[in-house]
């Protein structure tokens, strides 16, 4: 996994947990990824060091307002992509996976382009 990636990912991941959790954890983070805590921890000080999340003493995560449009931008994608393939047909499980690693990779250019031309919304 390309390191942006990873970071994204992570970020993303405390975006999704942040809306069904009053507070999220770097534990939270590892249970919902299935990584070691302790890769999890190593990742979490990378994101602080970049001003992507900041920590509080009880080990709260919070996204910083440059994590978040990252994490938003990524979750947009994810959402959008698994929904569209969804609707051309493929299966929910294979569309969530196959989104989460075309999120990463497609350019702002291009998911602004696809978004442009398909209206899921119109989509049978």
């Amino acid at each position: 996994m390309h390191t942006n990636e990873s970071a994204e990912n992570y970020l993303e991941t405390i975006l999704i947990l942040s809306k069904s959790h009053p507070v999220v954890r770097s534990v939270d983070v590892a249970s919902e990824l299935g990584f070691k805590k302790s890769s999890v921890s190593v990742a979490m000080k990378k994101l602080r060091e970049t001003d992507q999340i900041t920590v509080s003493p009880e080990g709260y995560l919070c996204l910083t307002e440059s994590g978040r449009a990252t994490a938003e931008k990524i979750y947009e994608r994810h959402l959008f992509l698994s929904e569209w393939l969804e609707k051309l047909g493929v299966d929910p499980v294979v569309a969530a996976s196959d989104a989460c690693k075309i999120e990463h990779v497609i350019s702002t250019e291009s998911f602004a382009a696809i978004k442009k031309h398909i209206d899921l919304d119109s989509m049978e």
